[in-house]
């Protein structure tokens, strides 16, 4: 069973359940699995809690 973790910063509900419907297609064809085995987990982390480049994505 793939679990797919995704890390990423606050999204809408409808934009999670058009990624996590992508992602699961996609395993469901590279791997000819069931859609029911695919786990996606989606840990969202506040612009204030990430950064890149050495400055808060917040303060971008």
């Amino acid at each position: 069973m793939p679990i797919v973790t995704v890390l990423q910063g606050p999204r809408d509900i409808e934009k999670k359940r058009d990624l996590v419907a992508r992602i699961t297609d996609a395993f469901v064809e590279a791997y000819e699995l069931p859609a029911e085995t695919v786990q996606v987990w989606i840990q969202e982390t506040p612009a204030e809690s990430w950064s890149a480049a050495g400055k808060l994505i917040a303060d971008s």
